[in-house]
């Protein structure tokens, strides 16, 4: 009789073409067998019965800060966050940290950073800045799942937007290197220009600061980078789309034969300008809430299948980051890796009947095949054994008290959701469980196995 290290017994998992009661075996953090009545013994049995087991979730955008910034967040508290949201997996952006990620030295400070305290596997991208573009190659070597670059003034002076010519060089060193360009798709000029504008005068209230960024910036810019990627034959990835029509603009290069995926984040799903209103800083992001058909817009997109994946743009600060009633001053970041799944579950499957196995795909799977990390997100016999237990029917109402962030702010706050993450799983050791984490950081570094995968979704 087969001996493993675990055995989910009953629940029901969560796959590219739906779901089935199955139990499920694993062994050296593996998904070794599955099976609707598996025979064998195990170290440890789990009773999912009446739970849902998806895929543990890759968010793909997250800003943890570290090192040199880890009094805004940090490895330690910002992964005991994911784990609390069923997430197994993060990809960490190269700026927010001190240094940004922009070299092999500064790559290194943050690997050493996350082995010391990050509860789950972490992936990095590397930045792209003017005057770094001849060492792209190096953090290729180091293991960059990707390179960053902004076409807005980003928030922090050590990273700096990349203008037109660094980003078509980057995207042809990329392109040879065979990794994705990641876009922060905002028109810098007319940005900087109505920002300007606003804050000479005067006008610094939530109204003015959704006016400095109207959607056309991000229209354009997103336009331009499918421009240089078509021209480089660069993978292209436009980051927090906020908008359906900037979307379309992806599915319609892609279709078109353009290597190009976007995302979109759980905020713009939930929230609009209405919301940013009422709420203060806190909702203050960039791009920033749209009005409530902007927001119909993104879901009419996912349900037609022309968003690569939902992540969560975690971009915390300290409290005082956020006070006061200048809209433009205030840090532009939103808090929410640990609230990504559950408002897929609530806003997407509960409330607008979006499939269990498309949830899974949108913050798994997807994710995986288009940065090459083979063994992540699926529930497979030889993936490792990510896994999230779901109550799907639990509702609970988000307390401030909740967050694990390392200062608790979210606009997600006082919102109930249905679907309530009961554990957590990483390559088949507990980290999460019923409300704790109980376990010391295991995090491993996430490196491709592959070339990325083509736009195709």
């Amino acid at each position: 009789m087969a001996e493993y290290d675990s055995i989910i017994r009953g629940g029901r998992l969560i796959g590219i073409d739906g779901s089935e009661e199955a139990d499920f075996a694993i062994a050296d953090g593996k998904i070794v067998a599955i099976d609707p009545d598996l025979g064998g013994t195990a170290g440890e049995e789990v009773d999912a019965r009446g739970l849902y087991i998806f895929p543990g979730a890759i968010d793909a955008h997250a800003h943890f800060n570290e090192p040199g910034r880890t009094r805004w967040e940090g490895f330690a508290t910002g992964t005991r966050a994911l784990a609390a949201g069923g997430m197994t997996s993060f990809m960490e952006m190269p700026l927010n940290a001190h240094p940004p990620t922009c070299d092999t030295q500064s790559f290194n400070l943050k690997l050493a950073a996350a082995r010391a305290s990050s509860l789950v596997d972490y992936a990095f991208y590397g930045g792209i800045v003017p005057g770094n573009v001849d060492g792209l190659e190096e953090l290729a070597g180091c293991g960059v799942a990707g390179f960053k670059a902004f076409m807005s003034t980003t928030g922090t002076p050590d990273f700096q937007a990349a203008d037109d010519l660094t980003l078509y060089e980057g995207m042809q060193k990329a392109a040879n290197l065979g990794l994705p360009v990641l876009v922060h798709a905002e028109n810098r000029t007319i940005t900087d220009e109505l920002t300007r504008r606003a804050v000479s005068t005067l006008r610094t209230s939530v109204r003015d600061y959704l006016d400095s960024r109207p959607v056309v910036a991000e229209l354009e810019a997103i336009n331009r980078a499918i421009l240089f990627a078509g021209e480089t034959g660069c993978s292209l990835h436009i980051v927090h789309v906020s908008t359906g029509r900037g979307v379309a603009l992806v599915a319609a290069a892609r279709a078109r034969g353009v290597d190009v995926t976007c995302e979109t984040c759980p905020h713009y799903l939930l929230l609009t300008e209405d919301d940013m209103e009422a709420l203060g800083t806190v909702a203050k992001c960039a791009p920033p809430l749209r009005p409530r058909r902007e927001l119909e817009s993104l879901w009419e997109q996912i349900f037609e299948g022309n968003v690569g994946f939902v992540a969560s743009d975690h971009s915390p600060c300290p409290p005082e980051m956020k006070a006061g009633e200048d809209f433009f001053r205030a840090w532009g970041g939103i808090s929410g890796c640990q609230s990504l799944l559950n408002v897929m579950l609530d806003e997407g499957y509960h409330k607008r009947g979006l499939p269990l196995e498309e949830i899974a795909a949108l913050m798994s799977r997807n994710v995986a095949d288009r940065f090459g990390f083979l063994e992540k997100g699926r529930l497979e016999v030889g993936a490792d054994a990510d896994i999230a237990l779901v109550d799907l029917d639990a509702s609970f109402g988000l307390r401030t008290r909740d967050l694990l962030y390392r200062h608790r702010l979210s606009p997600f706050v006082g919102r109930t959701f249905r679907g309530r993450v009961v554990r957590t799983m990483v390559r088949g050791m507990t980290v999460f469980q019923e409300g704790r984490i109980v376990s010391a950081p295991i995090g491993r570094l996430l490196t491709p196995q592959k070339k990325i995968a083509k736009g195709k979704l």
